[in-house]
């Protein structure tokens, strides 16, 4: 037996009691006649104190040898620790070491194996199984756990069925670049990585499983940032015999759950807005509604006053940041600067202040009066102490540039507080985009999604109105979720794929067999996928998912600690006939 007890486990009743610990030695403390020993497991340190009169020579003298993070195995007795330490809950006790024995040498690590440590996210990455046993990384790996724990919990009360997909599916033209495997069996020929298992959960609703979860694997060969992995992992539903009603009730409470059990947070039912009121008053499709400012548009305010900045843009909108009218202009002028970035592309800001005694003060003064600035302070509800920050130029580019300046601005006043929540649906999205570049239309979510039947007339008269019956869950500014009502008709299918360019031919090679199943009797489905990596992330507190994943990768998509991905050898490419004759 390696061990009796954790090195989390022992408390003042053990006293007297004979133990067996494992685990690394975290920290030696060596005062010539007695050393202590602080030992680390997955559940806590524990000390150990060895002396020259109550240890065995040759115990007390392998102690000597040992360094940080060498795995050990000890026997001894618990003792009431004299200086007790509150910080840790082994803090009342020690343990009389009789017995050690060294199970592995360890070389001085490249960093401290501590919650503060000396690494650089870089070289923790590459020592990333050293980084695991740091309390910060470990405790996140172990919230995730809980909360997978969770999700299966209540979607298996729910009826749900786990059922696994295929990893090796067929690579598909929509949507971000696969990730594509040669098969050596039939040369030439590839599989893909799924991006998710969209077709093969309406399969399953076709073969009548009726409440399907997974959380799965996906993978896309997208550009990344910190919440984006080139491998990441949703939580994978769908159901048969729905409607959006239904679907919005089961993961609202889905979420409720996990808010109350993870976080202790009761949410009361999530406010629903369309998405054409999100990029009206957020100019965002997943807003950060923890707090105000929300757009005010300015255009029938503003125009006509002879500043010709304003009089020749489609849309001039502001908002009202709470507090900030005590900003100093040298603050003002590096807030203009940073919207200047190409980041941003803005090419500047116009700023009120709405002084807490009623005046006003602005960078436009020679255009406009006290009483037109009392009229835009009313349009974007500012009150005294608040600053006015306006923009102008092209509609939707002017409105997703002040969103940037709002998420700025809220983070900078601290009103992004990561242990609030607020949650909301975001629905009626456009069902397809216009692609200037291709000269043709994209799916917005993909090809699978069904028109809000009302819109369905559109499809042949006017697509690019036509809304998709299909729903975001936004979470603290960020989507969490997100689905959509399925074409379960083959009719509307095809036409759906002829909208989106496909020829006949096309859309039965790589859809064919779905078309096919359709045929025999397909059920009204929908479904949601909840990025879970991010959900994690956001539960914990935090935007970067990357410390909520085992193994990460880096900003180039790279595993530094493995070295991936890499060349592999001309056998193998030989084998796979993807060996180039140069």
């Amino acid at each position: 037996m390696y061990r009796s007890h954790t090195c989390g486990e022992l408390r003042h009743a053990h006293i007297n009691q004979t133990v067996t610990l494992a685990g690394w030695v975290q920290k030696v403390r060596d005062k010539g006649f007695m050393i202590w020993i602080d030992l680390r497991d997955r559940y806590g340190i524990t000390q150990l104190i060895l002396d020259e009169e109550r240890t065995p020579k040759a115990v007390f003298d392998l102690a000597k040898t040992l360094g940080r993070e060498f795995v050990i195995q000890v026997e001894g007795t618990v003792i009431e620790r004299e200086s007790k330490n509150k910080n840790i809950p082994t803090g009342d006790i020690e343990i009389m070491v009789s017995g050690l024995t060294v199970l592995n040498s360890a070389d001085l690590p490249p960093f401290t194996i501590e919650d503060q440590t000396d690494g650089g996210e870089d070289l923790r990455m590459k020592y990333r199984y050293l980084d695991i046993r740091r309390n910060p990384v470990k405790d996140k790996l172990m919230f995730r756990h809980r909360v997978a724990m969770e999700v299966r919990n209540y979607l298996s009360q729910q009826g749900f069925i786990e059922v696994e997909t295929p990893y090796l599916i067929k690579s598909t033209p929509e949507g971000a670049r696969d990730f594509v495997v040669p098969s050596r069996m039939n040369e030439g020929q590839f599989y893909a990585l799924p991006q998710s298992p969209q077709t093969f959960k309406q399969l399953l609703m076709v073969g009548g499983m009726d409440r399907y979860f997974q959380i799965v694997k996906c993978f896309r060969d997208e550009d990344l940032r910190a919440d984006r992995q080139p491998e990441f992992t949703q939580i994978d539903c769908e159901m048969t015999f729905v409607e959006q009603e239904d679907i919005l009730n089961i993961f609202e409470a889905l979420t409720k759950h996990l808010l109350k059990t993870i976080k202790g947070v009761e949410v009361d039912n999530f406010p629903r807005i369309s998405y054409a009121e999100a990029m009206q008053k957020y100019g965002n499709d997943k807003p950060d509604i923890r707090f105000g400012m929300e757009f005010g548009e300015l255009n029938t305010l503003a125009k006509g006053k002879g500043f010709n900045v304003f009089d020749a843009q489609e849309l001039i909108v502001g908002i009202a940041v709470p507090g900030a009218a005590e900003y100093t202009r040298k603050q003002i002028d590096a807030l203009i600067d940073w919207v200047k970035r190409p980041q941003i592309g803005a090419n500047g800001l116009v700023w009120v202040k709405y002084n807490t005694d009623g005046s006003f003060k602005s960078s436009v003064d020679k255009f406009y009066n006290s009483d037109d600035l009392f009229a835009w302070a009313e349009a974007t509800g500012s009150k005294p102490g608040d600053l006015i920050l306006v923009m102008a130029g092209d509609a939707h580019k002017t409105r997703t540039q002040l969103s940037t300046v709002r998420m700025e601005m809220a983070e900078r006043l601290g009103l992004r507080k990561p242990e609030e929540f607020a949650p909301l649906w975001v629905v009626d999205f456009p069902l397809l985009e216009w692609d200037e570049e291709t000269q043709r239309y994209h799916a917005m979510h993909h090809p699978f999604t069904s028109p809000k039947p009302e819109d369905i007339p559109l499809l042949e008269t006017d697509p690019g109105n036509a809304r998709a019956n299909a729903y975001d869950l936004v979470l603290n500014g960020n989507e969490i979720g997100g689905g959509s009502i399925r074409i379960h008709n083959s009719e509307l299918q095809s036409k759906m794929f002829k909208l989106l360019g496909f020829t006949h031919e096309q859309a039965e090679a790589q859809f064919g067999f779905l078309m096919n199943a359709f045929k025999y009797g397909a059920p009204p489905h929908a479904g949601i996928a909840f990025g879970f990596d991010r959900l994690v992330a956001i539960l914990g507190g935090q935007e970067s998912i990357r410390d909520f994943i085992a193994f990460p990768k880096n900003n180039s998509g790279r595993d530094v600690m493995i070295n991936a991905p890499a060349p592999i050898d001309d056998e193998q490419l030989e084998e796979l006939k993807l060996k180039l004759n140069l």
